[in-house]
Protein backbone atom coordinates (compact mmCIF):
# COMPACT_ATOMS: atom_id res chain seq x y z
CA UNK A 1 0.00 0.00 0.00
CA UNK A 2 1.35 3.62 -1.00
CA UNK A 3 2.49 5.53 2.00
CA UNK A 4 1.65 9.10 1.76
CA UNK A 5 3.24 12.38 2.95
CA UNK A 6 2.96 13.60 6.38
CA UNK A 7 3.80 16.63 6.12
CA UNK A 8 2.03 19.04 4.00
CA UNK A 9 2.55 22.37 3.01
CA UNK A 10 -0.31 24.22 4.36
CA UNK A 11 0.89 23.06 7.61
CA UNK A 12 4.20 24.62 7.80
CA UNK A 13 4.53 27.44 10.05
CA UNK A 14 3.58 31.10 8.09
CA UNK A 15 6.72 33.37 7.29
CA UNK A 16 7.36 36.06 9.62
CA UNK A 17 10.55 37.00 8.88
CA UNK A 18 13.41 37.59 5.96
CA UNK A 19 14.17 34.22 4.73
CA UNK A 20 11.74 32.20 6.95
CA UNK A 21 11.58 29.85 3.67
CA UNK A 22 14.75 28.58 5.55
CA UNK A 23 13.71 26.91 8.38
CA UNK A 24 10.59 25.62 6.55
CA UNK A 25 12.39 23.63 4.43
CA UNK A 26 15.21 22.47 6.72
CA UNK A 27 11.46 20.85 8.50
CA UNK A 28 11.11 19.17 5.15
CA UNK A 29 14.09 18.14 4.16
CA UNK A 30 15.61 16.48 7.59
CA UNK A 31 12.24 14.65 8.53
CA UNK A 32 12.15 12.02 6.17
CA UNK A 33 15.81 10.71 7.73
CA UNK A 34 14.16 10.74 11.71
CA UNK A 35 10.74 9.35 10.41
CA UNK A 36 11.86 6.93 7.64
CA UNK A 37 13.45 4.12 6.32
CA UNK A 38 13.76 3.63 2.44
CA UNK A 39 10.83 1.83 2.19
CA UNK A 40 12.20 0.05 -0.78
CA UNK A 41 11.38 -3.45 -2.37
CA UNK A 42 13.09 -6.47 0.05
CA UNK A 43 16.12 -7.77 -1.25
CA UNK A 44 14.46 -11.45 -2.21
CA UNK A 45 12.01 -9.70 -4.52
CA UNK A 46 14.83 -7.27 -6.04
CA UNK A 47 16.98 -10.32 -6.69
CA UNK A 48 14.22 -12.37 -8.54
CA UNK A 49 14.03 -9.08 -11.21
CA UNK A 50 15.06 -10.86 -14.86
CA UNK A 51 18.00 -9.05 -15.25
CA UNK A 52 17.37 -8.69 -19.17
CA UNK A 53 14.16 -6.91 -18.25
CA UNK A 54 15.77 -4.51 -15.68
CA UNK A 55 18.60 -3.51 -18.03
CA UNK A 56 15.51 -2.38 -20.50
CA UNK A 57 14.34 -0.57 -17.50
CA UNK A 58 17.10 1.17 -17.15
CA UNK A 59 17.95 2.36 -21.31
CA UNK A 60 14.56 3.15 -21.40
CA UNK A 61 15.43 6.02 -18.52
CA UNK A 62 18.39 6.85 -19.82
CA UNK A 63 16.53 7.95 -23.65
CA UNK A 64 14.18 9.76 -21.34
CA UNK A 65 16.58 11.81 -20.10
CA UNK A 66 18.38 12.18 -23.62
CA UNK A 67 15.68 13.41 -24.95
CA UNK A 68 13.91 15.74 -22.59
CA UNK A 69 17.20 17.36 -20.75
CA UNK A 70 20.55 17.60 -22.29
CA UNK A 71 22.42 19.17 -19.76
CA UNK A 72 20.87 16.47 -17.00
CA UNK A 73 22.32 13.41 -19.75
CA UNK A 74 25.58 15.08 -20.29
CA UNK A 75 26.12 15.70 -16.28
CA UNK A 76 24.85 11.75 -15.10
CA UNK A 77 27.33 10.88 -18.11
CA UNK A 78 30.34 12.17 -15.91
CA UNK A 79 28.85 9.60 -13.38
CA UNK A 80 30.43 6.00 -12.86
CA UNK A 81 28.48 3.77 -15.27
CA UNK A 82 25.96 2.13 -11.83
CA UNK A 83 25.34 5.88 -10.45
CA UNK A 84 24.69 6.69 -14.08
CA UNK A 85 21.80 4.56 -14.55
CA UNK A 86 20.24 5.54 -11.14
CA UNK A 87 20.37 8.94 -12.17
CA UNK A 88 18.99 8.63 -15.32
CA UNK A 89 15.70 6.60 -13.38
CA UNK A 90 15.91 8.73 -10.86
CA UNK A 91 15.11 11.81 -13.97
CA UNK A 92 12.28 9.76 -15.83
CA UNK A 93 10.66 8.91 -12.90
CA UNK A 94 10.77 12.92 -11.99
CA UNK A 95 9.96 13.57 -16.00
CA UNK A 96 6.89 10.98 -15.72
CA UNK A 97 5.59 12.72 -12.31
CA UNK A 98 5.63 16.24 -14.24
CA UNK A 99 4.41 14.94 -17.48
CA UNK A 100 0.88 13.56 -16.33
CA UNK A 101 0.22 17.37 -14.79
CA UNK A 102 1.05 19.27 -18.10
CA UNK A 103 -0.15 16.61 -20.59
CA UNK A 104 -3.70 16.31 -21.80
CA UNK A 105 -5.82 12.52 -21.74
CA UNK A 106 -8.64 11.67 -20.15
CA UNK A 107 -7.88 11.69 -16.45
CA UNK A 108 -8.15 14.35 -14.50
CA UNK A 109 -4.33 15.53 -13.28
CA UNK A 110 -5.07 14.33 -9.64
CA UNK A 111 -5.88 10.90 -10.70
CA UNK A 112 -3.05 10.18 -12.80
CA UNK A 113 -0.26 11.00 -10.14
CA UNK A 114 -2.36 9.17 -7.54
CA UNK A 115 -2.50 6.24 -9.90
CA UNK A 116 1.16 6.86 -10.65
CA UNK A 117 2.29 7.52 -7.36
CA UNK A 118 0.77 4.12 -6.35
CA UNK A 119 2.17 2.29 -9.20
CA UNK A 120 6.02 3.75 -8.59
CA UNK A 121 6.03 4.10 -4.91
CA UNK A 122 4.11 0.74 -3.72
CA UNK A 123 6.15 -1.66 -1.39
CA UNK A 124 6.59 -4.03 -3.85
CA UNK A 125 8.01 -3.98 -7.67
CA UNK A 126 5.96 -3.16 -10.51
CA UNK A 127 7.62 -4.68 -13.62
CA UNK A 128 4.78 -3.60 -16.39
CA UNK A 129 6.12 0.04 -16.27
CA UNK A 130 9.90 0.18 -16.69
CA UNK A 131 10.63 3.87 -14.88
CA UNK A 132 8.76 2.35 -11.88
CA UNK A 133 10.84 -0.64 -12.32
CA UNK A 134 13.89 0.98 -12.74
CA UNK A 135 12.95 3.94 -9.85
CA UNK A 136 11.89 1.13 -7.32
CA UNK A 137 15.57 -0.58 -7.88
CA UNK A 138 17.28 2.35 -7.91
CA UNK A 139 15.68 3.25 -4.53
CA UNK A 140 16.27 0.23 -2.70
CA UNK A 141 19.82 0.03 -3.92
CA UNK A 142 20.84 3.35 -2.79
CA UNK A 143 18.46 3.24 0.49
CA UNK A 144 16.69 6.39 -0.81
CA UNK A 145 13.96 6.99 1.68
CA UNK A 146 10.71 7.04 -0.08
CA UNK A 147 9.56 10.19 1.55
CA UNK A 148 11.72 12.26 -0.79
CA UNK A 149 9.63 10.88 -3.38
CA UNK A 150 6.20 11.74 -2.10
CA UNK A 151 7.20 15.06 -1.49
CA UNK A 152 8.06 15.61 -5.33
CA UNK A 153 4.65 14.06 -6.13
CA UNK A 154 3.36 16.64 -2.96
CA UNK A 155 5.04 19.50 -4.90
CA UNK A 156 4.05 18.28 -8.45
CA UNK A 157 0.49 18.26 -7.49
CA UNK A 158 0.72 21.73 -6.44
CA UNK A 159 0.78 23.08 -10.19
CA UNK A 160 -2.60 21.71 -9.95
CA UNK A 161 -4.11 24.21 -7.68
CA UNK A 162 -1.76 26.86 -7.57
CA UNK A 163 -0.75 29.25 -10.36
CA UNK A 164 0.63 31.70 -8.22
CA UNK A 165 2.83 33.14 -5.48
CA UNK A 166 2.62 35.74 -3.39
CA UNK A 167 5.75 35.41 -1.99
CA UNK A 168 9.26 34.47 -2.20
CA UNK A 169 8.70 32.28 0.76
CA UNK A 170 5.87 30.42 -0.74
CA UNK A 171 7.36 29.84 -4.27
CA UNK A 172 10.34 28.19 -2.31
CA UNK A 173 8.20 25.45 -0.61
CA UNK A 174 7.07 25.17 -4.01
CA UNK A 175 10.80 24.86 -5.67
CA UNK A 176 11.63 22.45 -2.82
CA UNK A 177 9.13 19.94 -3.78
CA UNK A 178 9.97 19.89 -7.32
CA UNK A 179 14.07 20.50 -7.14
CA UNK A 180 15.19 20.28 -3.90
CA UNK A 181 13.60 16.81 -3.33
CA UNK A 182 15.83 16.12 -6.28
CA UNK A 183 18.95 17.15 -5.39
CA UNK A 184 18.49 15.07 -2.20
CA UNK A 185 17.88 11.77 -3.79
CA UNK A 186 21.02 12.33 -6.51
CA UNK A 187 22.96 13.28 -3.17
CA UNK A 188 22.11 9.24 -1.71
CA UNK A 189 23.31 8.04 -5.18
CA UNK A 190 26.00 9.83 -5.19
CA UNK A 191 26.60 9.18 -1.83
CA UNK A 192 28.08 11.76 0.82
CA UNK A 193 30.52 12.71 3.78
CA UNK A 194 27.91 14.53 6.23
CA UNK A 195 25.00 14.96 6.85
CA UNK A 196 25.26 18.78 6.15
CA UNK A 197 24.95 18.32 2.47
CA UNK A 198 21.46 18.31 2.74
CA UNK A 199 21.25 21.79 3.19
CA UNK A 200 23.28 22.38 0.14
CA UNK A 201 21.33 20.09 -2.09
CA UNK A 202 17.96 22.30 -1.10
CA UNK A 203 19.89 25.65 -1.88
CA UNK A 204 20.87 24.07 -5.05
CA UNK A 205 17.54 22.72 -6.24
CA UNK A 206 15.94 26.34 -5.48
CA UNK A 207 18.32 27.69 -7.60
CA UNK A 208 18.13 25.22 -10.58
CA UNK A 209 14.32 25.63 -10.39
CA UNK A 210 14.49 29.65 -9.96
CA UNK A 211 16.20 29.54 -13.35
CA UNK A 212 13.58 27.28 -14.45
CA UNK A 213 11.21 29.76 -13.85
CA UNK A 214 13.21 32.52 -15.16
CA UNK A 215 13.85 31.16 -18.44
CA UNK A 216 10.12 30.14 -19.13
CA UNK A 217 8.01 32.78 -17.87
CA UNK A 218 6.52 32.68 -21.27
CA UNK A 219 5.74 29.21 -21.46
CA UNK A 220 4.77 29.49 -18.23
CA UNK A 221 2.05 32.47 -18.94
CA UNK A 222 0.60 30.80 -21.97
CA UNK A 223 -0.15 27.44 -19.62
CA UNK A 224 -1.78 29.78 -17.18
CA UNK A 225 0.86 29.70 -14.35
CA UNK A 226 2.81 32.50 -13.26
CA UNK A 227 6.15 31.77 -10.68
CA UNK A 228 7.59 34.86 -9.98
CA UNK A 229 6.51 36.36 -6.81
CA UNK A 230 3.74 38.58 -7.06
CA UNK A 231 5.14 40.89 -4.13
CA UNK A 232 8.12 41.78 -5.96
CA UNK A 233 6.06 42.28 -9.23
CA UNK A 234 4.32 45.55 -7.21
CA UNK A 235 7.33 46.37 -6.25
CA UNK A 236 8.90 46.76 -9.85
CA UNK A 237 5.66 47.98 -11.06
CA UNK A 238 5.41 44.84 -13.50
CA UNK A 239 1.49 44.03 -13.98
CA UNK A 240 0.30 40.70 -15.06
CA UNK A 241 -0.88 42.88 -18.45
CA UNK A 242 2.53 43.63 -18.81
CA UNK A 243 4.02 39.95 -19.31
CA UNK A 244 0.50 39.15 -21.41
CA UNK A 245 2.16 41.50 -23.57
CA UNK A 246 5.91 40.27 -23.38
CA UNK A 247 7.28 43.97 -21.99
CA UNK A 248 10.35 44.33 -22.07
CA UNK A 249 11.35 47.64 -20.87
CA UNK A 250 13.39 49.46 -17.67
CA UNK A 251 10.84 48.04 -15.27
CA UNK A 252 11.13 44.66 -16.37
CA UNK A 253 14.95 44.55 -16.35
CA UNK A 254 15.06 46.15 -12.80
CA UNK A 255 12.96 42.83 -12.15
CA UNK A 256 15.12 40.21 -13.99
CA UNK A 257 18.20 41.69 -12.12
CA UNK A 258 16.91 41.36 -8.93
CA UNK A 259 15.77 37.34 -9.69
CA UNK A 260 19.05 36.41 -11.28
CA UNK A 261 21.38 38.16 -8.38
CA UNK A 262 18.94 36.07 -5.96
CA UNK A 263 19.67 33.01 -8.08
CA UNK A 264 23.46 33.41 -8.55
CA UNK A 265 23.62 34.08 -4.87
CA UNK A 266 21.99 30.73 -4.48
CA UNK A 267 24.08 29.08 -6.93
CA UNK A 268 26.80 30.44 -4.79
CA UNK A 269 25.92 29.24 -1.54
CA UNK A 270 24.98 25.88 -2.56
CA UNK A 271 27.88 25.03 -4.61
CA UNK A 272 30.54 24.78 -1.71
CA UNK A 273 28.23 21.76 -0.51
CA UNK A 274 29.83 19.87 -3.86
CA UNK A 275 32.55 19.23 -1.54
CA UNK A 276 30.77 16.77 0.71
CA UNK A 277 29.83 14.69 -2.17
CA UNK A 278 32.14 11.06 -3.05
CA UNK A 279 34.81 11.85 -4.96
CA UNK A 280 33.51 9.84 -8.39
CA UNK A 281 30.15 12.47 -8.21
CA UNK A 282 31.82 15.80 -7.65
CA UNK A 283 32.24 16.82 -11.37
CA UNK A 284 28.72 15.58 -12.36
CA UNK A 285 26.55 17.94 -9.88
CA UNK A 286 28.77 20.74 -10.58
CA UNK A 287 28.24 20.07 -14.29
CA UNK A 288 25.03 20.30 -13.71
CA UNK A 289 24.73 23.57 -11.42
CA UNK A 290 27.49 25.74 -13.29
CA UNK A 291 25.94 24.28 -17.04
CA UNK A 292 22.63 25.87 -15.89
CA UNK A 293 23.75 29.20 -13.94
CA UNK A 294 25.34 30.07 -17.14
CA UNK A 295 21.91 30.25 -18.91
CA UNK A 296 21.20 33.53 -16.32
CA UNK A 297 24.00 34.91 -18.61
CA UNK A 298 22.11 34.10 -21.67
CA UNK A 299 18.91 35.84 -20.67
CA UNK A 300 20.85 38.73 -19.97
CA UNK A 301 23.01 38.84 -23.28
CA UNK A 302 19.05 38.91 -24.83
CA UNK A 303 18.40 41.73 -22.72
CA UNK A 304 15.93 39.56 -21.05
CA UNK A 305 13.59 38.05 -23.38
CA UNK A 306 12.23 35.21 -21.67
CA UNK A 307 8.26 35.42 -23.48
CA UNK A 308 9.47 34.53 -27.18
CA UNK A 309 13.03 32.25 -26.65
CA UNK A 310 13.98 29.78 -24.11
CA UNK A 311 17.63 30.49 -23.09
CA UNK A 312 20.19 27.76 -22.90
CA UNK A 313 23.65 27.09 -23.18
CA UNK A 314 25.33 25.55 -26.83
CA UNK A 315 26.53 22.38 -27.00
CA UNK A 316 29.54 24.20 -27.84
CA UNK A 317 29.47 26.48 -24.94
CA UNK A 318 28.57 23.27 -22.65
CA UNK A 319 31.86 21.76 -23.68
CA UNK A 320 34.20 24.81 -23.43
CA UNK A 321 33.01 25.17 -19.78
CA UNK A 322 33.54 21.56 -18.59
CA UNK A 323 37.42 21.57 -17.93
CA UNK A 324 37.22 24.54 -16.33
CA UNK A 325 34.18 23.04 -13.89
CA UNK A 326 36.46 19.48 -13.68
CA UNK A 327 38.66 22.18 -12.35
CA UNK A 328 36.48 23.17 -9.64
CA UNK A 329 35.01 20.24 -8.95
CA UNK A 330 38.58 18.80 -7.41
CA UNK A 331 40.18 21.73 -6.13
CA UNK A 332 37.72 24.89 -6.17
CA UNK A 333 34.91 24.34 -3.66
CA UNK A 334 35.54 24.23 -0.50
CA UNK A 335 33.96 24.34 2.83
CA UNK A 336 34.30 27.01 5.76
CA UNK A 337 35.28 25.91 8.97
CA UNK A 338 32.60 26.02 11.52
CA UNK A 339 32.86 28.90 13.80
CA UNK A 340 33.60 27.21 17.71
Amino acid sequence: MTERSNLQIEELPGHDTPESWKRRLHTLAYAPLKTATAHSPHTKERLKIDSEKLNQAYSYCSAITAEHSKTFYLASRLLPKEKQRAAQALYAFCRISDDLVDLENDKSPDEKLEAWRSKALNDGIDTDNLVALAWSDTRFHYQIPIEYSHQLIDGIEQDIRTTRYTSFDDLAVYAYGVASTVGIMAMHIIGYTAIEAIDYAVKLGIALQLTNILWDVGEDWRRGRLYLPLDELTTFGITEADIAMGYIGERWRYLMQHQIARNRKLYAEALPGIAYLHNDGRFSIAAAAELYRAILSDIEAHNYDVYNRRSYVSKRGKLMRLPGIWWRSRYGYRLKPKLS
